[in-house]
């Protein structure tokens, strides 16, 4: 199982260096069909999540992808809705968490079709106690479901606001940062997190959160948003081939 979990690690470091997702969205659904139970798969993927936030974000930031300046506000909200969050999720059952991922995915997939790929670098200024809202708003209900939040955060950041997509995507892993740190505090508090395991997948995500990393910087905005889509889709079909067959 140690080897299954070291290569699903790097899998998923890669995916989170390239579409900037904590690797939530992908690594739940993996691990339940691996046979865990989905409150086991959100407390290993908070590990990994913490790990490769922070190495993508310091990839990101040397690249000159990651702007600090606004995505602290974003991200302070998310630490104070990741601490709630990952409360909450004791208090829900498995079957409700799985029907509120499968919207969760349909919504930021929505959200991120009907973006328009921005090539150029403008970003719009904004308030920054919207920002820290939003933050905890998705902090809140991402970390409940065993995601970074970037999930939600990039869709926003791209269809609402026209972030340029590669921008967005340093920003959406910038903001899973500080919300899996929150959840990863919470839950390690009361002692519901598979540690071991969960190192075994961190550890291994660092190889590929540098790969996806390099690999992003090496392809256009309009292409980068094709992928991306793609792997919301994927995402999509693994668990409602779980939920309902």
């Amino acid at each position: 199982m140690e080897i299954i979990l070291i290569l699903v690690g790097m899998m998923v470091g890669t995916l989170s260096g390239f579409f900037g997702i904590g690797g939530g969205m992908i690594l739940v659904p993996v691990l339940m069909i691996l046979g865990f139970d989905i409150k086991e798969a959100i407390g290993i993927s908070i590990v990994q999540m913490v790990f490769s936030s922070f190495y993508g974000s310091y990839l990101n930031h040397k690249k000159g992808s990651l702007v600090l300046g606004e995505g602290i506000w974003v991200g302070v909200g998310g630490f104070v809705g990741g601490f709630i969050g990952a409360y909450g999720s004791r208090m829900i059952s498995s079957e409700v968490l799985q029907y509120l991922f499968l919207g969760l995915l349909v919504f930021a997939l929505f959200r991120l079709f009907s973006a328009k790929p921005n090539e150029d670098e403008t970003v719009k200024t904004i308030n920054h106690m919207i920002l820290f809202g939003v933050g905890m708003g998705i902090g809140i209900f991402a970390i409940s479901l065993g995601v970074g939040g970037s999930i939600l955060l990039t869709p926003i950041l791209a269809g609402f606001l026209h972030y340029p997509i590669k921008k967005a995507v340093s920003a959406g892993l910038f903001f899973v940062a500080f919300s899996s740190v929150a959840g990863l505090i919470s839950h390690l508090s009361v002692g519901d997190i598979e540690l071991e395991k969960g190192i075994y997948v961190a550890v291994a995500s660092l190889f590929g959160v540098y790969l996806g990393v390099w690999l992003k910087e090496h392809v256009s905005s309009s292409t980068h948003k094709l992928y991306l889509l793609i792997m919301y889709l994927v995402a999509l079909l693994i668990l409602v081939k779980k939920l309902w067959f």
